[in-house]
């Protein structure tokens, strides 16, 4: 199996008059939602596809009431979950307050096995 990708053109953001450049960017090649997740898991041992979902949809609760929490979401070999902020600087730190964030975003930190896994991913360029 390989990633799919495509051909995609680019302005310099710094040189809106240099020309543009081509890059590579991946395509996705269909997709998998909670409930196809559980049904393979069931698939891969002896518990139901019903009981998968039901666990499924419990982590995804839980990890957004511990994110919420500003605590660290560790998930094992998997990876782990944690709240990223971004900030308007200023020219003390008694200035920064929490309007002073600008954006916020969940970062993930894949695995050993998920990170090794893209080491030894194939490509093959669409159309």
């Amino acid at each position: 199996m390989s990633v799919k990708f495509q051909v995609v053109p680019r302005k310099n953001p710094r040189d809106l008059g240099a020309p543009e450049k081509f890059y590579a960017a991946a395509i996705g090649d269909g997709e998998v939602d909670l409930e196809g997740l559980a049904e393979m898991i069931a698939y891969q041992c002896t518990v139901t596809d019903s009981d998968c979902y039901a666990v499924l949809t419990a982590l995804e609760h839980n990890i957004v009431n511990e994110l919420k929490q500003g605590r660290i979401i560790k998930l094992g070999r998997l990876g782990n979950f944690q709240v990223g902020l971004s900030s308007d600087g200023k020219e003390t730190a008694g200035e920064v307050n929490s309007s002073s964030i600008r954006k916020n975003r969940v970062l993930f930190r894949p695995g050993k096995r998920l990170r090794s896994m893209l080491n030894n991913v194939s490509y093959r360029k669409e159309g």
